[in-house]
């Protein structure tokens, strides 16, 4: 593994082997050990999308390594003025121990991995959200003793956070069912990737979906970019696309429920339910520290740690 740019680049063993680092270093983390793995290494992190969560959690997960963080804004940075990211990317590679990017097009993660010459990390795109998904699967097993043989039930629209879970989810080898509107569905690419499962169902429906689920994910039905569709997607969505005492009583009796955050409360979940599951939804918050700081010790450190 020499970067993380989507889920469909890592092996199984690969995924385990992050899920099974970020258990340890939140263990550590409990016990107040923060071991240098990162010493003396610096993580670039370039913002082309606003951020709570990511910012803090890599910023405070390097600190805790015992490197740095530097926040590198799109405002600040030639990029922002038309620098191709090739050059950036050159540049960069020269000053930094690795990048996280939040960004748009998919293509500018992968365009910097191609022209850099150090590990990159999709903090977020359009396309995919790998380190979330990553979070979800750690606190999946926390709370649920296992992942595999689960299944995942995810409702609303399919976008990055459908397309990862999709991935991760069949990787790590849960079921995974997947409701979304017509004309919302997660990206083709994605889908032709869950063909190769058997475990895999995409439905319109989330009463069917959510049948039997051991874990119920939701997301906003308007994500960063689509904010102008934001009236039009809630005549779509309202009313059906929503985690509710209804729906969830069709899933298992013990099922769990997680949000990337932030939620929109009353629409695509309810205040109830949130509330219910917010021990949950609040630790895979959480959950984003540990497991990014196990991907930047793989793929930054000298993976001495044992």
């Amino acid at each position: 593994m020499n970067h993380l740019l989507k889920l469909q680049d890592l092996t199984q063993d690969e995924l385990y082997k992050i899920l099974d680092l970020a258990d340890q270093l939140k263990a550590e983390h409990k016990q107040g050990i923060h071991k240098p793995y990162l010493q003396g290494k610096t993580l670039g992190m370039i913002f082309q999308k606003s951020s709570t969560r990511t910012r803090v959690s890599f910023e405070v997960g390097m600190y805790q390594l015992g490197g740095q963080a530097l926040f590198l804004s799109s405002q600040d940075l030639q990029i922002g003025r038309g620098e191709p990211i090739q050059d950036t990317a050159r540049v960069l590679s020269r000053y930094l121990d690795g990048i996280m990017i939040r960004t748009f097009a998919q293509k500018e993660v992968e365009d910097l991995a191609e022209y850099g010459d150090i590990p990159i990390i999709n903090g977020l795109t359009d396309y995919a959200h790998p380190c979330q998904i990553l979070a979800d699967l750690m606190t999946i097993r926390e709370f649920k003793g296992k992942i595999k043989g689960l299944k995942m039930c995810y409702l609303g629209d399919g976008n990055n956070m459908a397309n990862s879970l999709i991935v991760g989810c069949l990787l790590a080898g849960m079921k995974v069912s997947i409701a979304t509107p017509q004309g919302y569905e997660p990206n083709a690419q994605v889908l032709e990737y869950a063909k190769g499962y058997d475990c895999f169902e995409l439905v319109n429906d989330p009463k069917v979906a959510v049948k039997d689920a051991d874990v119920v994910i939701t997301d906003v039905w308007a994500s960063m970019g689509d904010e102008g569709e934001a009236e039009e997607r809630k005549k779509v969505f309202e009313g059906i696309y929503q985690i509710n005492d209804e729906l969830m009583s069709l899933a298992n009796p013990d099922a769990m429920v997680q949000h990337c955050l932030p939620a929109h409360r009353e629409e695509e979940i309810t205040t109830s339910v949130f509330e219910k599951h917010a021990d949950e939804i609040f630790e895979e918050a959480e959950n984003r520290l540990h497991a990014q700081k196990a991907v930047m010790v793989l793929l930054m450190g000298d993976n001495k740690n044992s």
